[in-house]
């Protein structure tokens, strides 16, 4: 069955007309619904994904119905909405996939006589466009922000570091860290500058994170976190040796190490380890508890983290024996297990093919109390999908769906089964998980429309293919090269060649215009 194909914006306008009527009706219904209170709100660098009927029922009306090529249609599709704060707050969250729409919403919203943008707001669109690489867009709103008397906070540059270095500018992030304080009340403080060496560390960009820590250690003293940041980013990119330089210098120092620390360093031993032939797996072992005798010997005590990965050191070397032995041993320290270890004894016993085993644990996890993850259960979609075993992993993604599991689907769950849908042709399953995965809010992102446009290029399903196309397109999403080149040889090969040319008439004008509402923001053509 192929997949449904949305109807276009011009033909849709009854159907709006009926949509704002229910909207009237059940805008009295609101103020029954209860809200939790702006200072409610998270406490971290944004505000948290809340239930929220309202804000599910406005991003669904733009999601739907929006056309992208007029932005403005949108205020007449909201108009008569009482705008408050988490409403904004919770339709962006529920926007942050499609950055053009959820800048066309703020806009709208900033211009309403009776709200005010809060700087959880800002906060919010500037990861958004920052997501997308608009950088100089999210530069524009710090400057409103200052200018409108919203000052920004050092969240607020949090977020736009945090884009900025995953996008490989960490220049500009060291520069946009070092003009926080022209902006923000207070002066950059340890914390602070424990994110920046943080956010270049996990990115890979350790050796600026250190010649940025050696040049102002002593501005922002010298400290154990800042000290397991960089310890971190060396075991990221497997520079053990320098990481264990690093440990010895806090002793020199005279900084104690403590038990994340050396988990840490355990994680960066074990982790990035070649385990093939036998005698480096034995190797690696030997290193591992080296480490945590040194741990003892400190007075440090090794808790569920440190066996977690040791554990998941025997499950990568595909030992599903040693993986349960080390399970029953923590349980014998009393160290209880987390859904971490209980995850790596598991993805052991699937990638092995002890199905029912696997099965039995994840019964006795419950059974202690421990809650399986998002990622458990991809343990045994990724087996079903090298099996090809359709009816069991369509089994277990609906029995996560009933209302008495406690895990639903996260993205790599969608996307693992997505991939494998479209290749074995079930369309109308790829149907049911994609709408559930709109429904849920966690996407589609750009991995889902890429997983999907193969598998149905693959199938020759190229109506569909062209379809999710564009709206990847209009969506903000810049298909990958690998993309095009699929779509075009399909295309040429089934001579549809006019299809293909305005295809990409249509990527190179929405990547390179935008509406006159965004006239005055320094906008750049979207890019990966």
């Amino acid at each position: 069955m192929a997949l449904r194909v949305r109807r276009p914006s011009s033909c849709i306008s009854s159907f709006i007309a009926l949509e704002l009527q229910s909207f009237s009706i059940t805008q009295r219904l609101f103020s029954s619904i209860p809200r939790p209170p702006d200072d409610a709100l998270s406490t971290g660098l944004l505000p948290s994904l809340q239930p929220s009927y309202d804000a599910d029922l406005i991003s669904k009306i733009l999601l739907e119905h929006h056309n992208p090529f007029h932005a403005m249609e949108s205020s007449l599709q909201l108009n008569g909405i009482a705008l408050s704060s988490h409403l904004v707050h919770q339709t962006l969250l529920r926007l942050r996939n499609v950055s053009k729409i959820a800048l066309c919403f703020f806009l709208w919203a900033k211009d309403q006589t009776h709200h005010t943008h809060d700087v959880f707001s800002y906060n919010l669109i500037i990861d958004i466009l920052a997501k997308v690489r608009q950088f100089d867009v999210a530069w524009q709103f710090i400057i409103e922000m200052d200018q409108n008397s919203v000052k920004p906070t050092s969240a607020t540059f949090r977020v736009l570091i945090r884009r900025l270095v995953s996008a490989g500018l960490t220049r500009q992030a060291v520069r946009a860290f070092d003009d926080m304080s022209c902006f923000v009340e207070k002066d950059a403080d340890s914390d602070d500058f424990c994110y920046l060496l943080d956010t270049l560390s996990k990115y890979g960009y350790v050796k600026l994170a250190s010649q940025i820590f050696n040049q102002r250690k002593f501005k922002f003293d010298a400290n154990t976190k800042m000290y397991t940041i960089l310890i971190y980013g060396w075991c990221k990119i497997n520079r053990v040796g320098i990481a264990e330089r690093l440990l010895g210098e806090m002793a020199e120092r005279g900084i104690e190490a403590n038990v994340v620390t050396y988990n840490v360093l355990l994680d960066g031993i074990c982790r990035r380890a070649s385990l093939h032939p036998e005698d480096r797996f034995e190797r690696t072992i030997r290193n591992a508890e080296k480490l945590l005798d040194e741990m003892r010997q400190r007075g440090i005590e090794p808790d569920v983290t440190s066996y977690s990965i040791v554990i998941h050191v025997y499950s990568r070397a595909h030992k599903p024996e040693l993986t349960l032995d080390k399970l029953r041993t923590m349980k014998d320290k009393g160290i209880w297990p987390n859904v971490a270890a209980y995850t790596s004894v598991v993805k052991c016993l699937c990638s092995c093919g002890r199905l029912e085993d696997a099965e039995e644990l994840v019964l006795a996890m419950v059974k202690d109390g421990v809650s399986p993850s998002a990622a458990t259960y991809n343990c045994f979609f990724k087996e079903y999908r090298g099996r090809k075993d359709s009816d069991n992993a369509l089994r277990l993604y609906r029995k996560m769906k009933e209302e008495e599991y406690s895990c639903l689907p996260d993205m790599h769950t969608y996307n693992i089964l997505v991939g494998m849908f479209a290749k074995l042709n079930r369309m109308e399953i790829v149907q049911e998980i994609w709408d559930d995965m709109k429904a849920s809010g966690a996407g589609p992102d750009l991995d889902s429309y890429t997983l999907l446009i193969h598998g149905l290029c693959n199938n020759r399903k190229w109506r569909e293919a062209c379809h999710f196309f564009v709206e990847m397109i209009e969506k903000g999403y810049l298909p990958q090269k690998i993309t095009f080149e699929t779509l075009y040889r399909g295309l040429i090969q089934s001579d549809m060649l006019k299809t293909w040319r305005r295809l990409k008439k249509k990527l190179e004008e929405e990547s390179t215009t935008f509406g006159s509402e965004f006239e005055g923001y320094h906008f750049m053509p979207y890019r990966r």
